[in-house]
């Protein structure tokens, strides 16, 4: 049940999330925008719409005046009922500054998307656009059998699985001694549920195959095509192509080998040379382990033909996967969900990555101690991007790439039980008391973006004020 209490908790929260939308509608609300809300909200898992109320923080009671009337109201919801096949209640509530409208909005089916005259909605900053391939994709496949589960090779003698497999590499990754009979080698296989015992022979799952396979391209085109793919370039752009290495070994088995190729790779980082009086390159080991385990991980393994992309350039390296992410991009550094579980866990198991959610902090962290630009994530229509910049100076920044810096310290400092302070900030960018003033500046700039807040429990001084991220 919908109350003034709750009207209350939903004013405090930092960011419109997946499931609230904010709206003030002081006069009145499209009813054609209210139709494409309740579609993009459903397919979202559903939510609710509250109008009267301002939907930029710190928010406050407006007060709205669209379907005022009873009657007014239960049109509306009787239009709802024969134009989308959905039930959507509303609640008003009289809050002392105005009247606040609620339509609360169910989920659609699992499987079945909603669209509203042809188009398939989500929400986008201030707005509803069509949904993405990729988005529209995950939706239809609801229900369908695990990717992941599904038979990469069935039949298979028990020579053949050790012919495939590289089993050597699988108790190594486990730290557990290689099993003195093939039996026993099976039998834990099984037990983890990357093979499994069928009449004609045993089935190898997609799962083992991209995790353990000796060779990829042993394996049918829609596996082998996983392989992740470096491509490195010569400038800042790709006209000319050094080196183009597709991976040839499953993801667990390979991938030391592979982030060791990428971070030989990469120049060296002549800023850090300096102060520690030896050869370090430009990007931290630490950074492409967590980087491109993510890629490898949260890709979308419905999208054929698509595999993980690690482009460098002179100036910069990207590393991107198939695939929309399940959380804001904001939100890497403090949320984890995956849509890979198994693998995901596996993968921690071997010791490839880090436990969850405390990955995208040591990138951060390890770009701060190497004195980068802040990483940048970025997400297209089919694509997420984790791009890793070269060393720049301060002055040579951007006043975007400046605030995500301060913003990703902010985080950084959050996650670590810490708060972010004028001090803290200029240590992360090595500067001296004297530019004390230009980092009040980018903190500014900062809370304008909506990205950090004042910590107002610590102190109200200015001098020493602390900040929290947005969302905290």
């Amino acid at each position: 049940m919908i109350t003034l209490e709750t009207l209350n908790r939903w004013l405090t929260v930092p960011a419109e999330f997946e499931h609230l939308e904010f709206k003030e509608a002081k006069q009145q609300f499209d009813m054609t925008k209210l139709m494409r809300y309740c579609v993009a909200l459903a397919n979202e898992g559903g939510g609710q719409l509250v109008l009267g109320v301002s939907d930029k923080p710190p928010r406050r009671v407006v007060g709205s005046q669209a379907f005022a009337s009873l009657t007014a109201l239960n049109d509306i919801k009787a239009r709802i009922v024969e134009k989308l096949r959905i039930r959507v209640d509303a609640t008003e509530l009289m809050h002392a500054d105005g009247r606040v409208l609620v339509f609360e909005i169910p989920s659609r089916a699992p499987g079945h998307p909603m669209d509203f005259e042809g188009a398939y909605l989500m929400r986008a900053g201030e707005d509803t656009v069509p949904m993405t391939p990729d988005r529209l994709r995950s939706i239809f496949a609801e229900g369908a059998p695990d990717w992941l589960a599904q038979s990469a090779k069935v039949g298979a003698r028990p020579d053949e699985v050790i012919a495939l497999l590289d089993t050597q590499g699988f108790f190594d990754l486990l730290k557990q001694p290689y099993p003195t009979t093939r039996e026993s080698v099976l039998t834990k296989l099984q037990s983890e549920e990357l093979i499994a015992a069928e009449s004609e022979g045993w089935t190898i799952t997609n799962l083992a195959a991209l995790l353990l396979a000796k060779r990829l391209d042993a394996f049918p085109l829609e596996v082998a095509r996983k392989a992740p793919r470096v491509v490195i370039y010569e400038g800042v752009n790709k006209l000319k192509t050094r080196d183009d290495k597709p991976g040839t070994k499953g993801y667990a088995v390979g991938f030391s080998g592979l982030v060791e190729f990428v971070h030989s790779a990469a120049p060296q980082n002549r800023f850090i040379e300096e102060a520690v009086r030896e050869e370090v390159k430009m990007f931290p080991k630490q950074a492409l382990r967590e980087l491109i385990a993510n890629a490898l991980i949260h890709q979308d393994f419905s999208s054929t033909g698509a595999s993980v992309m690690i482009d460098m350039y002179d100036d910069r390296l990207e590393i991107s996967n198939p695939g929309v992410p399940p959380i804001d991009v904001q939100r890497f550094i403090d949320e984890y969900r995956s849509r890979n579980e198994r693998l995901a866990d596996l993968m921690r198991r071997f010791g490839l990555c880090e436990e969850k959610g405390s990955g995208v902090d040591k990138v951060i962290a390890a770009a701060e101690m190497f004195q980068l630009p802040p990483p940048d994530f970025r997400v297209g229509q089919m694509r997420t991007t984790a791009v890793l910049f070269a060393h720049q100076e301060f002055g040579n920044m951007s006043k975007s790439d400046r605030v995500r810096a301060c913003y990703q310290h902010c985080c950084l400092q959050y996650v670590s039980n810490k708060r972010m302070s004028n001090q803290s900030l200029r240590e992360r960018f090595k500067f001296g008391e004297e530019k004390t003033a230009l980092v009040s500046q980018l903190i500014g700039a900062a809370k304008d973006a909506g990205l950090i807040k004042a910590d107002d429990s610590e102190t109200s001084s200015t001098r020493y004020a602390r900040y929290l991220p947005f969302w905290a």
